[in-house]
């Protein structure tokens, strides 16, 4: 069913007014802008409509029992907070995204779909859900907020499973400690939301927001995300945290762990992340091991911020800046986590469609990219550097002077800085993320396609030019073999790269999602024969991404298993995340290994 472009655009929900999920009311016109130009590429309704006896049921529960599990979840939770989910699938929008399977959705959207929502208003009723679970043996799949976009949004992995939506009613910014720079959140707490908390407290800090803003603080640091002031590496700064395990206790590591005076929280609680014994912290980052339902996170005090674009005109220079930018974070000169992209993003950021740059079939050719880079700011160029100094207006300077003779050295450089640019140009946008403040503008990248859709491909290399070379070279051929437009961004930390490559296609068309995965799929496993592995993943490439990590015969994997059925017997936590499955599901056919196969449940189960 086509859509009716015609009809107004609903206006998107505000922060105020949603209590999680929205947008800032000073950020409203700009989200209700970037709605509006997805509508307009819409040509599909994106909503899919249901066959057979609904809701689907977890593997292995007879209809009879799952019903009486319902009623009795109900009892306990009050039945407002359960949701039986027998609707239609409805794709929405980045602000009004579903719970219910993968916006994005690479397969059938009824193939990655849940039974039912419930959704917890307090660490108690995540054990009330945990304990009902292991009686009855279905399968949980907890979400924070579920805006994982690009990587399986809030799709369980297990067909069937309930979706626990911590992130509707636990959303509280329970403490922000303007001495020891931190706070203590809940994981329905957006980068929007602690931002404008931040703000309303009147304490002098500065949060680290990723891209978007929409997203969980806790579900964010929990999955190794990373943003772009000095403290983007999100799970190193989390400190201490509150977690419901899968049988159903609750536990708090590092100082959590000791008891306040008087039952009050450790006043050490987000000062110290080791407390005392074995770290168990990495063990609740992108697993399946328990529900993470308080996280402290460390803040930056307020400083200022310098954010400038370099242009660099051959791409042939890629890596003798590899190079200098090495050079540069090592010592510490850069300040933040700078990025490096191609300039064809210059043109996605626009939010333009495709079609009003180049309306061929296969990739847009180099010389049509230089035709329209060459009228823009960034100007006819190969690569273009974002990066951000922090400090006193001295010492910006000073690191600026540095930063420009290193990379003076690539000819024909140029630098641009706020002052530069149009008020429209996205330097506006980065400036404002690297000084703290959460935005929308990376939702443009949508509008190159219509029915815009994306998949991150997201390997790991050394800052070297050698290896850089490397892995860029596999995303380009493979790029060019499946026809899909390269979209690299160099996330650079002093040591390492997060690679990250936004597959743009259109999920209305089957053709451009299977070749989507079949790209993707072919770019993880000839990384990793390169050395090189992925750090984060789609939920449906888990299992393949996990067995690359195949060291000592997989010894890694089977560690995560002996954890997994030590902690969770009955195998009810979020079975598949992260490739990590529990007893009850391996050798049952339940993997996706590369092979083909386009559904993610198996044709025969014991289960």
């Amino acid at each position: 069913m086509a859509p009716n472009n015609n009809q107004s655009v609903p206006p998107v929900p505000i922060l105020s007014e949603n209590r999680h999920s929205g947008i800032p009311a000073n950020l409203a016109d700009k989200a209700n802008a970037a709605k509006a130009r997805v509508w307009k590429n819409k040509t599909f309704s994106g909503i899919t409509q249901r066959q057979g006896e609904l809701p689907v049921l977890p593997p292995g529960i007879e209809r009879q029992k799952f019903n009486a599990a319902i009623d009795e979840l109900k009892q306990l939770l009050g039945p407002e907070h359960v949701v039986i989910n027998d609707k239609p699938l409805e794709d929405g929008w980045y602000l009004e995204h579903p719970n219910t399977h993968d916006a994005f959705h690479l397969f059938d959207p009824n193939d990655t779909v849940s039974s039912a929502a419930v959704y917890p208003g307090s660490t108690e009723d995540v054990v009330t859900i945990v304990k009902w679970a292991n009686r009855y043996e279905i399968p949980l799949w907890p979400i924070s907020m579920g805006r994982n976009l690009g990587y399986g949004g809030a799709a369980p992995r297990v067909r069937g499973s309930i979706v626990v939506d911590l992130g509707k009613r636990m959303n509280r910014v329970l403490n922000i400690d303007p001495e020891q720079c931190s706070c203590l959140v809940e994981p329905g707490v957006s980068y929007y939301k602690l931002y404008e908390e931040v703000k309303k407290s009147g304490y002098p800090l500065m949060i680290d927001p990723p891209d978007l803003g929409g997203g969980s603080v806790l579900g964010n640091a929990i999955d190794r995300g990373v943003g772009y002031t000095p403290m983007g590496d999100h799970f190193a700064n989390h400190c201490g945290l509150e977690v419901v395990t899968p049988t159903g206790e609750v536990i708090r590591t590092g100082m959590g762990a000791l008891p306040g005076q008087n039952g009050a929280d450790n006043p050490t609680w987000q000062a110290f992340q080791y407390g005392y014994g074995p770290y168990v912290d990495g063990i609740f980052s992108q697993s399946n091991f328990g529900i993470v339902t308080k996280m402290g996170m460390w803040l930056m005090p307020e400083t200022e911020s310098l954010t400038f674009m370099a242009t660099f005109p051959r791409d042939e220079d890629f890596e003798d800046i590899i190079e200098i930018i090495r050079g540069l974070m090592v010592r510490r000169i850069m300040g933040n986590v700078p990025q490096l992209r191609h300039v064809i993003q210059e043109l996605a950021v626009t939010g333009k469609n495709r079609k009003e740059f180049y309306d061929g079939q296969g990739q847009m050719p180099r010389d049509v990219i230089r035709k329209h880079a060459s009228k823009m700011t960034c100007g006819d160029c190969g690569w273009v550097f974002y990066g951000c100094l922090y400090g006193t207006p001295r010492a910006i300077q000073e690191s600026l002077e540095v930063v420009k003779s290193e990379f003076s050295k690539i000819p024909g450089v140029r630098f641009l800085f706020p002052k530069d640019v149009p008020e429209d140009h996205y330097l506006h946008s980065r400036a404002r993320v690297c000084a703290g403040i959460p935005e929308i503008r990376e939702l443009e990248w949508l509008n190159w396609k219509n029915n815009g859709s994306h998949l991150f491909f997201s390997p790991i290399c050394p800052t070297k030019r050698e290896d850089a070379r490397r892995v860029i070279d596999i995303a380009i051929r493979v790029h060019r073999e499946y026809g899909f437009d390269l979209f690299p961004t160099f996330c650079i930390a002093p040591r390492e790269m997060h690679l990250i490559v936004n597959i743009v296609y259109d999920r209305s068309s089957q053709d451009e999602k299977r070749r989507a995965i079949a790209a993707i799929r072919k770019m993880i496993d000839e990384c990793a024969e390169a050395g090189y592995g992925e750090y984060r993943t789609h939920i449906l490439l888990a299992d393949q991404v996990m067995h690359t990590y195949s060291w000592n015969g997989k010894s890694l994997l089977r560690f995560h298993e002996q954890i997994k059925d030590a902690l969770d017997p009955k195998g009810i936590l979020a079975p598949g995340r992260n490739g990590i499955w529990p007893r009850k599901y391996r050798g049952q056919g339940w993997e996706l290994l590369g092979k083909g196969r386009e559904t993610s449940t198996p044709e025969k189960s014991k289960l």
